[in-house]
């Protein structure tokens, strides 16, 4: 599993975690404190819009008068092996 860390301000914590579920491959969102301890975890599902994200949002804009700096760290889908199964397979048909 791929994790992608990026170090913010609190004024800039929102518009990080709307760019990140907007890519559509974040498994999971954490935010972790100066100290690198976490504070939130959102496991983030596939499809998951709107009125789903809506409690997500008021956490982070409760985090965002809490914490001056913060790191945010996104574990990402691993989309990488179905593709290269898919490719292992057609492989020996190929071959023939």
């Amino acid at each position: 599993m791929a994790t992608e860390e990026f170090k913010v301000s609190g004024g800039d914590i929102m518009s990080t975690i709307k760019r990140i579920i907007a890519a559509g491959n974040a498994r999971k969102i954490i935010i972790k404190n100066e100290s690198g301890e976490g504070i939130v975890e959102f496991p983030l599902t596939v499809g998951a819009v709107g009125v789903l994200l809506a409690p997500l949002f008021a956490a982070v804009g409760t985090l965002t008068a809490l914490v001056a700096n913060c790191t945010i760290v996104v574990e990402k889908r691993d989309d990488t092996k179905p593709a290269a199964a898919e490719s292992t397979e057609s492989e020996p048909a190929s071959a023939e």
